[in-house]
């Protein structure tokens, strides 16, 4: 009887999953893909429902009520701190080493036009530069360091204002899939849109003008949609889920997600692996993204950054001799290089090799929090520890490469917001 109840209950499960991968949208089905997200939405309970009929033996296989996940939201007191219990949390959450992003082709924007961090927002109020139909709240964690948009529900957190994306950006943030409110993780999902209202939410299953819809289940399985809600795009619309179990995003753990987009084409990484990558994402020129928002069930975000294009290394280098890197990324208020700088650091070396006379000098920019002392010195380990890293894993001579470290002295815009910040922190190379 186990067995099959364990049967029937996969076979409704299959009936009710999102398409396989690329399936083209029927025009004449208009009325069922406006459906499909709302069953999408309500397939925890089906199958929850049907968990509870089933002997104890079945339940490990999706956490309940009750169970012995960690909560990973309670607040003590004003600090507003999530505390996730160790034991739910798996090792090596972050790789150590630039190694494992040896096929990480990711190249994250040149300038910097939407950054947050959360670091100029109160523990636990709503951040100011969103807006939201339900609720969410700044708190700390007892794993991860800086702020936190915690958020659980059915409901979405938009950006305030009105993005001006370019035809080729970049899109990056962290995110912790958290306990939702029905037990177990959640899930959560991202959306990249083209809004109808500048102000105010766009609902249903397909909101806005367009979008491209990036959607992690409560189970882990990372799913994605796109669909032009013009009469001409309805049938260019495509939906997909990723099957490999190497990609299921697991509870209390944190994963670096980079969405690049160039005109048409949607590539989106999870932390060093590329997962999806959509040609025709968006075949119509009438497309124009101008909206990112977060919805659905649960999750910590954070470090979110949108950057116009990538740079032209070479001939910044080379032609006008200096690259100005936004990059790089290092931990807060430490010289150690996080790996997801991979992309940025081979595309400087291969830049190093192709050109062997050329000789640079590394300079690391910081913004003004904290004391000039403490800055200049962190400026200067950080150069120190690219021509480290490009000797190391790349190969270049490290005699062709000097450092120095400028602090907070010599910003390219005012420390007055935590966009511009992101500005001012930047690693410079100066061919000498």
């Amino acid at each position: 009887m186990k067995r099959a109840a364990i049967t029937w209950l996969a076979a409704v499960f299959c009936f009710w999953a999102i398409p396989s991968h690329t399936q083209v949208v029927d025009p004449k089905k208009t009325t069922e893909q406006k459906a499909e997200q709302k069953a999408n939405q309500n397939i925890n309970q089906t199958v929850d429902k049907g968990l509870n009929s089933i002997e104890s033996g079945v339940k490990g296989l999706f956490k309940k009520k009750g169970s012995s996940d960690a909560k990973p939201a309670v607040d003590t007191g004003a600090q507003k701190t999530s505390t996730i219990k160790k034991d739910t949390v798996l090792t090596a959450q972050e790789p150590t080493s630039l190694q494992i992003y040896s096929k990480f082709d990711f190249v994250p924007g040149e300038k910097v036009i939407f950054f947050d961090d959360f670091s100029g927002d109160n523990v636990g109020d709503f951040p100011a530069a969103w807006n939201t139909n339900g609720s969410g709240e700044v708190v700390t964690s007892n794993l991860f360091t800086g702020k936190w948009l915690k958020y659980s529900g059915r409901f979405a957190i938009w950006t305030d204002e009105l993005l001006k994306l370019p035809d080729n950006y970049t899109i990056e943030f962290d995110v912790v899939p958290i306990e939702g409110e029905e037990g177990g993780m959640g899930g959560y999902g991202f959306r990249l849109m083209q809004s109808i209202n500048a102000k105010s939410w766009d609902g249903g299953a397909v909101p806005g003008k367009a979008g491209f819809y990036f959607y992690v289940e409560y189970f882990g399985r990372p799913n994605y949609r796109t669909y032009m809600n013009e009469e001409e795009g309805q049938a260019m619309g495509v939906t997909g889920h990723i099957d490999n179990d190497n990609f299921k995003e697991k509870i209390h753990q944190k994963y670096h997600i980079s969405v690049w987009v160039q005109k048409s084409r949607v590539r989106l990484y999870q932390n060093e692996n590329k997962i999806i990558d959509l040609p025709k994402a968006f075949p119509l020129t009438t497309v124009k993204m101008d909206r990112i928002r977060f919805e659905e069930n649960a999750a910590l975000i954070s470090n979110v950054r949108i950057a116009v294009g990538a740079p032209d290394m070479r001939s910044k280098l080379i032609t006008e001799g200096k690259i100005v890197s936004y990059g790089i990324y290092f931990d807060v208020n430490s010289a150690k290089l996080k790996p997801e700088s991979y992309g940025t650091l081979k595309g400087i070396a291969d830049v190093l090799k192709e050109n062997p006379d050329v000789r640079v000098n590394i300079v690391g920019h910081t913004d003004s929090d904290g004391s000039d002392a403490s800055n200049l010195d962190l400026s200067k380990r950080r150069a120190a520890s690219v021509k480290a890293e490009l000797t190391k894993t790349f190969g270049i001579d490290a005699a062709r490469m000097e450092t120095d470290g400028k602090g907070e002295t010599q910003p390219v815009t005012e420390n007055n917001s935590v966009t511009n910040k992101a500005l001012n922190r930047r690693v410079e190379f100066i061919k000498l």
